[in-house]
């Protein structure tokens, strides 16, 4: 397993998410499993449909769609990325405790990181609504990561429609506007778009495949 260190690191340190991120990494995997909903699913949809051989896991935090995929596709090169480094030294441990090669990239991603050597797919699973700003950006620099004819594979928060909820949210650096999904459709070929309530309505999630069509 490699891990390497992209971008400002000044910046990284100072932002937002990652100081958020300093506190919770030690209690995410307990708490986080009652809210990220889909993220096993994501992953069969893509094993059902495809075999990549180079994956990008976008916010790929404590590791768990990493250690997905490695199963999955024990013969691909995967790469993860994240902004936190509290949150990366989780995912290093896991993956190396069920002997993952991963190689772990601790930078954000409003850059490109291998448009000359694109991937066949790119996963975002509960990071993309976390990106304000930068989401805009963020689906970009996936085009430009993306192979001509790879998947786009997404799971992420919708939309709600209590706005005391919306702001609890936005507390903690997710924006719940239905903002995520139109974007996607217009960028990439749908082959799946999906919601889904969570807990009676209070919210909805998406799950989305999609393909790169344009070079």
């Amino acid at each position: 397993m490699t891990s390497e260190s992209n971008g400002q690191p000044h910046e990284i340190i100072h932002h937002p998410v990652a100081r958020y991120y300093r506190l919770h990494s030690r209690v995410y995997d307990a708490t986080r499993w009652s809210f990220l909903f889909g993220r096993n699913h994501l992953i069969k949809m893509i094993s059902d449909r495809a075999r990549p051989p180079r994956i990008l896991d976008i916010g790929c935090g404590t590791g768990d769609n990493l250690l997905r995929l490695c199963l999955k596709f024990p013969t691909a090169e995967i790469t993860g990325l994240d902004l936190s480094e509290a949150m990366l030294s989780i995912a290093r441990k896991k993956l190396e405790n069920h002997g993952c090669p991963v190689n772990l990239v601790h930078r954000a991603y409003d850059q490109p990181l291998a448009p000359a050597t694109p991937f066949d797919l790119l996963v975002f699973s509960y990071s993309l609504s976390m990106f304000n700003p930068g989401w805009e950006q963020a689906i970009d620099c996936a085009c430009q990561d993306l192979d001509r004819g790879g998947c786009i594979a997404v799971v992420d928060f919708h939309n709600s429609p209590f706005p005391l909820f919306k702001r609890w949210m936005a507390l903690n650096h997710v924006r719940l506007g239905g903002h995520l999904m139109p974007l996607l459709v217009s960028r990439f070929r749908p082959e799946v778009c999906q919601l889904y309530p969570a807990y009676g309505g209070i919210w909805s999630y998406f799950l989305f495949l999609g393909k790169k069509t344009n070079p």
